[in-house]
């Protein structure tokens, strides 16, 4: 399948790009990105290419801290924030997709999504979270996995198996924790980056639409 267009994504709250395939789309993805990153990360540049390729219209998107300034961490106090630009991006993608919708990021971005998703089981159809930072690096004590008994999303993990935000082992252990269905995807030597290993786009797309 020819991939389509990409285009800038523009209005009030929002900034991105929208990959649109060369058919007209039935399902869609928002996709954001990490901490230190933006939505032009390398990792949703590739994935985004890949879901247009199989036919998924995708927005990835700046979330709302990354709006306001170009470099540097997001702040605690802004989360909630970061989540309604989250909810604005899915809102936009519904206009032109008629279908399910998706929601996803790689690392903090991945993270707000998968809280919006407990706070709002209808936001999105499935989450897609890459290199979700289950721990920061170094402090397997500190787990960012409160929200996960309240997650009612199917969610699909993205993982390298060398990411020191947090272990297969770990990562399998915490996914227990989420009572909707689950898939995890390891990535053969992948960092928190996914530039490493061998990163297999067609399981992602299948794991996304599995309940279509």
């Amino acid at each position: 399948m020819a991939a389509g267009t990409v285009q800038p994504f523009e209005r009030p709250g929002l900034r991105g790009f929208l990959h649109q395939p060369q058919q007209p789309a039935s399902e869609g993805l928002v996709l954001t990105h990490g901490a230190g990153a933006n939505c032009n990360a390398p990792i949703l540049v590739a994935v985004a290419g890949a879901l247009q390729a199989e036919g998924v219209a995708v927005l990835r998107c700046d979330l709302p801290f990354r709006q306001k300034r170009p470099f540097g961490p997001p702040h605690p106090s802004g989360a909630a924030a970061d989540r309604e630009g989250l909810s604005l991006a899915v809102a936009a993608l519904r206009e032109t997709v008629g279908g399910p919708i998706y929601l996803g990021g790689h690392s903090y971005g991945g993270r707000q999504a998968s809280m919006l998703a407990a706070e709002r089981p209808d936001v999105a159809a499935a989450l897609l979270l890459l290199s979700y930072p289950l721990h920061p690096p170094n402090k397997p004590n500190e787990m960012r996995t409160a929200h996960f008994p309240r997650l009612r999303t199917r969610a699909v993990f993205v993982q390298g198996d060398a990411d020191p935000f947090g272990s297969i082992a770990e990562l399998e252990k915490a996914i227990a924790l989420i009572p909707a269905p689950t898939r995890l995807i390891v990535v053969d030597g992948g960092g928190h980056d996914l530039k490493r290993g061998r990163l297999d786009f067609a399981p992602i797309a299948a794991a996304l639409r599995a309940e279509r």
